[in-house]
Order: C-alpha cells, then sequence, then structure tokens
C-alpha cells in the first residue's frame, strides 16, 4: 500500500513522513506543499492513501479531497478539530490531530489498510436480501446469512457502499446509507451525521460532538443533534446549560 503527504509546512511534512516508517510498512510515494501539484500527481500515479492537512493556502484540504479518486482513501492530519465532521462528510476514513501521536497513527494505518481490502475489486461484497422484525438477510459468496439487530454496533457509510458493523466482524454491502437506514428498526438505529447510523442501545456515552461506543468514536452531526438528544434523553436533562 502506498500514500502521499499534502501540508504547506515543509517541517510537518518531514515529521509525517519519519513517523509514517517508524510505525508501518507504507510505501511514500511522495510528498507535496499544495493541492495542486498533489492534484497533478494524482492524474498520472495510482495512489492508495493521501495523508491531507486541511489549512493549507489557494486550496484547502478540504476542497482538494472533494476531488481526489474514489479508489484514493483520505487521512486528514489538521490541528484544528473544528474540521472533523464535515471531513467524514467527505469520506475520510480517519482524522488525526496534530501532534500527531505515534499509536494513533498507527490506528489510523490500519483502518486503512482494512478499508483498503474491503473496498478492493478481490473482496466478495454482501448483498441485502430482505429483512425481518429481528434480523437483516445478506447473502456473500453464493450463501445466505442473518445479521441480527442486537449485535450491529453502528453501520458507516463509505463511498459507494455501507459498512455494517458488529463486535468481531465487519460486512460491506453495495447501497448506500439512507436505504439500509430504513430496512432496519428506527426506534433502535438513528442516524447521527451524514456518514454514520448508530444502534442506541450500545451507547457508552456522548457530548455535544461526538457519540461512544466502546472504543469507537462517531461524529455527531450539527443537523442531526437536536433528533438525538430528544430521541436518546428524552428531555431529561438541558445540554445547553
Amino acid at each position: 500500500m502506498n500514500c502521499i503527504i499534502v501540508d504547506d509546512e515543509p517541517l510537518a511534512r518531514q515529521e509525517m513522513q519519519a513517523l509514517i516508517k517508524d510505525v508501518s510498512d507504507l510505501e511514500i510515494a511522495g510528498q507535496f506543499s499544495n493541492a495542486a501539484i498533489a492534484m497533478d500527481f494524482l492524474k498520472e500515479n495510482k495512489v492508495d492513501l493521501v495523508f491531507l492537512d486541511i489549512e493549507m493556502p489557494m486550496t484547502t484540504g478540504l476542497e482538494f479531497a472533494a476531488h481526489i479518486p474514489g479508489q484514493t482513501l483520505v487521512i486528514f492530519t489538521t490541528a484544528y478539530p473544528q474540521y472533523a465532521l464535515k471531513s467524514y462528510e467527505l469520506d475520510a476514513i480517519d482524522y488525526i490531530l496534530k501532534p500527531v501521536e505515534k499509536k494513533r497513527l498507527e490506528k489510523a494505518i490500519a483502518k486503512a489498510k482494512l478499508y483498503q481490502k474491503l473496498l478492493s475489486d478481490d473482496t466478495q461484497k454482501a448483498t441485502l436480501e430482505g429483512h425481518t422484525a429481528d434480523f437483516l438477510i445478506v447473502k456473500a459468496e453464493r450463501r445466505f446469512f442473518r445479521i441480527f439487530f442486537a449485535d450491529i454496533r453502528f453501520i458507516e457509510g463509505l463511498k459507494d457502499y455501507v459498512v455494517i458493523h458488529m463486535e468481531n466482524q465487519k460486512v460491506i454491502t453495495a447501497m448506500n446509507l439512507k436505504t439500509i437506514h430504513n430496512k432496519i428498526p428506527q426506534q433502535q438505529f438513528l442516524r447521527v451525521s451524514k456518514s454514520y447510523v448508530v444502534n442506541l442501545k450500545l451507547i457508552n456515552s456522548f457530548d455535544h460532538h461526538n457519540i461512544y461506543l466502546a472504543d469507537q468514536e462517531i461524529p455527531l452531526g450539527e443537523v442531526y443533534k437536536k433528533d438525538f438528544f430528544r430521541i436518546y434523553l428524552g428531555g431529561a436533562i438541558n445540554l445547553d446549560s
């Protein structure tokens, strides 16, 4: 798996390159100071993963990400946490705050490798064949499987697919998040951002920006906050205080 680094700060690019080499076997195909020259490189070369800064002159990382080819994964690296939610709306697979920590980078790279495998042409994609009051029926490798709603932690929209996350398994299927959300119990599963639907029964905690399910942090979208607080809390506390 190869990658490129896009950041307008030379020191930041050097530090990221050193960290990537230290914690992974990724091939660093290039590093670029702005979006324009990075895009020229992407047009001529296959890139699996982009480490992308957000605050850059001329074209920001968010603007650039909207034009990155669909087969290329994106991990944002930035000092500004307020961009986290917007990054997931652009199908970024992760968002790392600077200064980048080794363990956090290792986790992001491991996720990138997993998602590259899930999205590859060699990976068998499941198809949704039906549903009952208790489970979805999916078909994969010419066999039918049941996915019980109680076992689904959350569902993630990723490019042209959704990833159904269970405790020890992930199932990918070609459909959009809205379609699958309409096929599962609305009283149990709530859409909390453009890219995520969560199982309300498995939420451990939350704040004004994120929902936490075990070790998973799910961004809470501005458009979805009011409904989430109303449904999950039932007006039990005043979140404006």
